[in-house]
């Protein structure tokens, strides 16, 4: 299994240079000018031309030979268990192998596979806590997992939200996974927690798993949660209708998981591009699960949406870093000063017909991964997961 990941242990500066395309993570400018990024202790501290920037005492030196430096990516819907182990899917070693997909960031949407998860009131509270402690100690491989995500249920008191706030729990699990199913008693809750400062997310369509029921859109609506978890099911959909009118009844978050119903994903997108609100759209997986963990889930709705959705590569990964990253209050998904100096570094797969990465993935190709860096540290070089990329960068001094 994947254990602790090597921290900075000291003053550390890291510089990439040559590179042949920033993706800047945010919608409004996805593409930056500049070869040269710099980060010291953890931190972006200049992007631009490499004669504007000043390079002198880095530690760290990446080569990235002309190719695209993003955010790294960000799983908006993940379903940890117990460090990089998660036993109902038997899967072990499924956070490292996310990092080999570009995914630094990780969002816990309910560590519902725990065995014999507790559902009493004390138990769910102090699962959440130990949840949100260990996760945080351990970041397998470097991935920064968020989670602590209670289940809520009918017997909770506003008092226990306050309780979690003060010890550190910051999201709750999908409502709807325990007993609160209703929209009058989950409107309640969700309004605890966000008094307290917790995030919500919401169940959306058909039941996934035993004790999970249908949450349709009166449900959806009436919680206003601030994420309409997989709006494109996780796994069966609810009806175009549905799907509009709640992004039409609400302006929360809309999640696209790739454990989910691809055409109700591309309706969604859709309605959301109609409605100039795609910076709603953020992008999960929902693993592990039924369908499994993939590894490369998040890279490849991003071509799917590209590529199906006919939306510009460079809008499609702002779905996966900078869009999950403001509205889930997060300091990285987005490269710009003094955000966490979380990328991956990409470039076009061989052979690709693509002329070059954009080209590559609005073609539905998927990229060749070089390189992951989290807080300023290499951790991973040359993906073991996508096919070989064209260039690859390089660390170049140390």
């Amino acid at each position: 299994m994947a254990h602790d990941a090597p921290q900075a242990a000291g003053p550390s500066k890291l510089v990439i240079r040559n590179i042949g395309l920033i993706l800047s993570g945010a919608l409004e400018k996805p593409i930056l000018d500049g070869d040269t990024i710099v980060a010291e202790n953890g931190k972006i501290t200049a992007i631009g031309r490499f004669k504007d920037c000043n390079v002198e005492g880095a530690t760290t030196i990446v080569d990235a030979h002309g190719t695209t430096v993003a955010p790294g990516l960000i799983d908006s819907h993940v379903h940890p268990v117990a460090g990089d182990w998660t036993p109902r899917q038997n899967q072990i070693n499924w956070i490292d192998s996310y990092l080999h997909g570009g995914v630094t960031t990780m969002i816990s949407a309910g560590e519902v596979h725990m065995p014999g998860r507790p559902r009493d009131v004390v138990g769910l509270k102090a699962m959440a806590v130990f949840a949100q402690r260990a996760f945080w100690t351990l970041r397998p491989g470097g991935v920064k997992v968020h989670a602590g995500a209670p289940v809520i249920e009918c017997e909770m008191v506003e008092e226990d939200f306050k309780e979690m706030a003060a010890n550190g729990v910051k999201l709750l699990g999908e409502v709807g996974l325990g007993g609160v199913k209703d929209g009058p008693t989950a409107r309640k809750m969700v309004g605890w927690a966000r008094k307290y400062g917790i995030q919500s997310t919401i169940h959306t369509g058909g039941p996934s798993i035993p004790g999970s029921g249908l949450i349709d859109k009166d449900v959806v609506l009436e919680a206003d949660t601030d994420v309409v978890g997989h709006i494109n099911g996780g796994h069966t959909a609810l009806p175009d209708d549905q799907i509009r009118c709640i992004c039409e009844g609400c302006k929360r978050g809309l999640e696209l998981v790739h454990n989910g119903n691809e055409r109700s994903a591309l309706f969604t997108l859709r309605t959301a591009r109609e409605m100039g609100d795609l910076h709603r759209v953020i992008l999960g997986t929902d693993a592990p699960a039924g369908s499994g963990v993939q590894p490369l889930g998040i890279l490849r709705m991003v071509s799917m949406l590209s590529s199906l959705g006919e939306l510009p590569a460079e809008i499609a990964f702002c779905l996966a870093t900078g869009n999950t990253a403001r509205m889930r209050e997060l300091d990285c998904g987005l490269i710009e000063v003094g955000r966490s100096a979380d990328f991956v570094i990409m470039d076009k797969a061989q052979h690709s017909p693509g002329k070059n990465i954009l080209e590559s993935v609005q073609l539905g190709d998927l990229p060749g991964i070089g390189m992951t860096i989290i807080d300023g540290i290499v951790r991973t070089q040359r993906s073991r997961n996508t096919p070989p990329a064209g260039k690859v960068p390089e660390v170049v001094a140390k």
